[in-house]
């Protein structure tokens, strides 16, 4: 076969594999991603990422749940998007226990369910897709190593019924555990609320008669910005911060060296795969969706998907933004 005929013969198979692809897709068919504080520009580039997909597919695709951090109503969306029979749901978990029955109840009436960012491994939920939250927690832990003397305090903010946050404090944990002279001295839970973390660092920067912490440690997005503010506003130099994602004010204050480095996860990417991976289950179903997948070696699914995670400082800030503002001009050119 010539090199020419053999490309024919391949791209006259690429348009009938597109063809029947298309075929597939139903233009009733929608698509739910639910997640509490949905106002966060994370998920905004996360639902971004999610109707990139559905446009591809020609199918419907909604984000819904709560503007805050409110697990309870973020429950209520999941039901909602349940009664609307969709073709599939893609959650994120605020709080695991609280979504759990409501997974299970979606997965047994057929609805396809896969979790993303933040994980119900308890519930019946096809798989998760996201960051390695563990290894996440050791690469921040890394370069807080890195930043700090080897005798310093630390300060963590954190929501701890989080599973995805539980498992970057045990990263840090457990590479601490090598540094005994840099001890986490206090935990805060902001419970979704970024003035919490304002205010328990503004208390601790004006405490009378103590020590301010030597470095500040963010499991969550939008804490650290806050803590960088608090120290600027009362000139408060030297101290390690490590945050978490790529909002616009962290990327600032990590450009003005308010903060030190932050971890890069790739919410768009989640939203993509997601909603192309519950379109195939849509179209491929299994028998029964109830079924322990996980134990399962002959499962049709993965148990995670892995979507990465980046640490970012000043060494490769520029070109970090370059790479996004690239990627947003392409995104909005389709």
């Amino acid at each position: 076969m010539t090199q020419l005929l053999r490309w024919s013969v391949l791209a006259a198979a690429a348009l009938s594999l597109a063809g029947c692809s298309k075929s597939l897709h139903d233009p009733g068919e929608k698509f739910y991603l639910v997640a509490a504080n949905i106002k966060l520009q994370y998920w905004q580039t996360a639902a971004s990422g999610f109707y990139a997909g559905a446009r591809a597919m020609h199918v419907a695709a909604e984000m819904v749940g709560p503007d805050t951090y409110d697990p309870a109503a973020e429950s209520a969306a999941f039901r909602d998007a349940v009664a609307k029979k969709p073709a599939g749901i893609l959650v994120s978990a605020a709080d695991p226990n609280i979504l759990k029955g409501d997974i299970d109840s979606a997965i047994a009436s057929g609805t396809p369910v896969i979790t993303m960012d933040a994980d119900s491994p308890a519930s019946k939920r096809l798989y998760f897709i996201g960051t390695n939250n563990y290894e996440a927690g050791r690469l921040g832990a890394q370069a807080l190593v890195a930043h700090v003397k080897s005798s310093a305090t630390v300060v963590v903010y954190t929501m701890p019924t989080q599973l995805n946050l539980a498992d970057r404090l045990k990263g840090y944990r457990d590479v601490l555990a090598d540094h005994p002279g840099i001890k986490i001295t206090q935990i805060v839970d902001i419970k979704g609320d970024p003035r919490v973390a304002f205010d328990t660092t503004n208390t601790m920067v004006n405490a009378k008669g103590k020590t301010i912490p030597d470095a500040f440690v963010c499991l969550e997005a939008s804490s650290c910005q806050e803590i960088a503010d608090v120290l600027d506003r009362n000139s408060v130099k030297g101290k390690t911060i490590i945050a978490m994602d790529t909002n616009d004010d962290t990327l600032n204050w990590l450009k003005k060296g308010g903060i030190t480095a932050t971890i890069a996860q790739k919410p768009y990417t989640m939203g993509l795969i997601g909603i192309h991976r519950l379109d195939d289950v849509h179209h491929n179903k299994p028998a029964s969706l109830d079924h322990d997948w996980k134990d399962d070696t002959l499962s049709p699914f993965p148990s995670f998907v892995d979507t990465g995670a980046t640490l970012i400082d000043s060494s490769n800030l520029a070109a970090f933004q370059a790479a996004q503002q690239s990627a947003k001009q392409t995104n909005s050119a389709q």
